[in-house]
């Protein structure tokens, strides 16, 4: 079994790249409407329909940041764009609710 091409990042480490203006890609796979009712600031949301995009505007050798709904299909996520050529790539731990539950002043809507 190969290892997993991506990593974990927990809410307080993503919270301290964002504190610190760190360079990075963030991305929500969830639903449309459940970004569009709140998401992580400077979040773009990825579908398959923005992949293309993505894959075409994105550093490769940038942080990306990958967020779900509780930081289980991020995994999935993670694990291709990682094989897409991005050489740095998390998985939110505990995704989109962990993030709200700790940090609801950082949610846009």
């Amino acid at each position: 079994m190969t290892p997993p091409s991506f990593q974990h990042l927990t809410p307080e480490a993503l919270d301290e790249w964002l504190t610190a203006d760190a360079p990075l890609t963030l991305v929500d796979i969830r639903d449309p409407m459940s970004f569009a009712n709140g998401h992580i600031p400077g979040s773009r949301h990825l579908d398959n329909d923005s992949v293309p995009a993505l894959l075409e505007a994105s550093p490769r050798a940038q942080p990306m940041v990958v967020v779900c709904y509780h930081g289980h299909s991020s995994q999935q996520a993670a694990d291709w764009l990682a094989g897409q050529g991005f050489s740095r790539v998390y998985s939110l731990d505990g995704g989109f609710t962990e993030w709200q539950h700790r940090h609801p002043d950082r949610v846009e809507r």
